[in-house]
């Protein structure tokens, strides 16, 4: 496993197509973000490939950021890590946001509920 840190958070390589994201506390993710997002995907994952979501931090996107943030035909399936209620709801919107999108995403309370469901997307 290697850790990445960007200009957003981090990103820790699981295996070469599983990759963990964590933003930092408090960022405002905006489209230049997504842009570095994505070309770090893009050039560090074996396509097609699975994200770990893991909201260990509060933090929001802008309007254009929210449109574009998973929106990558190399993504397999997501799993977002969800503690609270309100990291949970904001989830929820954001992947409600995105239905059009048809993205393979589901939320859980554990990284390790969350790993086991990635697994079984292969």
């Amino acid at each position: 496993m290697k850790t990445h840190q960007l200009s957003f958070g981090q990103i820790t390589i699981l295996k070469s197509n599983l990759a963990e994201v964590i933003i930092n506390s408090g960022m405002l993710m905006d489209m230049e973000m997504i842009e570095e997002y994505h070309s770090f995907l893009l050039t560090h994952l074996e396509a097609p490939f699975s994200l770990l979501i893991n909201k260990v931090h509060a933090y929001t996107y802008t309007f254009e950021a929210q449109k574009k943030i998973a929106n990558l035909k190399e993504i397999q399936a997501m799993a977002v890590v969800v503690k609270g209620y309100v990291g949970k709801k904001s989830t929820e919107f954001l992947i409600a946001f995105n239905d059009s999108n048809d993205w393979n995403i589901s939320t859980f309370r554990t990284r390790e509920e969350a790993l086991i469901w990635l697994e079984n997307q292969d």
